[in-house]
């Protein structure tokens, strides 16, 4: 395969002179453009992003690392970051971190590589400092779903600890006082915060928290299911359960139901996140919205001022999750 170089040296020209042909510069001589083009035909060569780049330092691409682009939540993300770059004429770079330093910081490395001025980073593997780091090489670099004081200005997050508080007030003020939570057991923030969150509620309502009724698995249905069989194995009395997402709340359903407990009659249940799951579920799942586009969207349009050095007219960093009731809570 043909590179810029030897295009340059078909044409007699050097690599600066094919690059601001490819580029359409003012600055390409007739007699340039005449030559280059005669080689790159000849030689079949297709300009790559790198080789536009050499005059405009720029591949006019936006950088996105996310945990798992396979994952719906996911997904969301990358389709409002990817309309928000349509609307400015950009492309998308993707990445898979999977919740793994050295495989985060390796796909935030390869994006900036291929020249991304803007980045939009879902990060839970690598440190603060790590990520401070990179904020400083790549002005237009945005963290999402985690905030970092030291670059609070170039982090979008939700109060995850509030989301969960409000799923559990919701049980509670149903009439729920046995309550039981089911995490992910990824060792990442937000498991932290939707943790706090639910044991919050629990204290400000007078509540003890039962450790018997606190369990995890993986952030999946599976995880969801395999988590609310070990609550029914402690056999320990509950009417409520908040889950980490929609998917352990889908798990924990199924669960229930090849036990022959119905939800919500015998137990009630609450999810986190809002995904199209949640609408289609039986009953309905009553969870919390988690407004991942807009915020995705909002971190895109970040990243493109903070690239040219520009400041946003509003500066909403932190968003606030919002409580969908549907049919999977019944009042006591």
């Amino acid at each position: 395969m043909a590179t810029i170089k030897d295009v340059a040296k078909e044409a007699g020209v050097s690599v600066a002179t094919v690059s601001r042909v490819v580029n359409k510069s003012p600055k390409a001589s007739k007699a340039a453009i005449k030559s280059v083009n005669a080689a790159m035909t000849k030689l079949g060569y297709r300009p790559n992003a790198n080789a536009r780049a050499l005059v405009s330092k720029s591949t006019n691409t936006i950088g996105v690392l996310v945990a798992d682009v396979s994952d719906p939540f996911f997904g969301s993300l990358i389709k409002a970051v990817d309309g928000v770059a349509r609307a400015n004429n950009k492309h998308l770079l993707i990445g898979n971190g999977y919740h793994n330093a050295e495989v985060e910081k390796e796909a935030i490395e390869l994006l900036i590589h291929n020249r991304c001025e803007s980045l939009i980073i879902h990060s839970k593997g690598l440190s603060d400092e790590e990520l401070i780091q990179f904020s400083q090489e790549v002005p237009g670099l945005v963290i999402i779903n985690r905030h970092i004081p030291q670059i609070a200005h170039k982090c979008i997050y939700l109060d995850n600890q509030l989301g969960s508080r409000l799923a559990t007030e919701h049980l509670i003020e149903s009439g729920h006082q046995h309550l039981a939570y089911i995490n992910s057991n990824q060792q990442i923030d937000d498991c932290i915060d939707r943790k706090h969150g639910f044991a919050q509620a629990l204290e400000k309502h007078g509540l003890i928290i039962n450790s018997s009724l606190l369990s995890e698995g993986e952030p999946t249905d599976e995880g969801g299911e395999n988590a609310m069989n070990e609550l029914i194995k402690n056999k320990q009395s509950f009417t409520g359960v908040v889950c980490y997402n929609d998917y352990m709340a889908a798990g924990a359903i199924a669960a229930l139901e090849k036990a022959g407990i119905s939800v919500p009659e015998q137990v009630s249940i609450i999810g986190f996140d809002n995904g199209l799951i949640a609408k289609y579920l039986h009953p309905k799942l009553t969870t919390i919205d988690y407004p991942i586009s807009e915020m995705a969207s909002q971190a895109a349009l970040l990243s493109l001022l903070l690239a040219k050095d520009e400041k946003p007219e509003t500066e909403k960093k932190v968003y606030t999750p919002t409580l969908v009731k549907r049919n999977s809570v019944h009042t006591l």
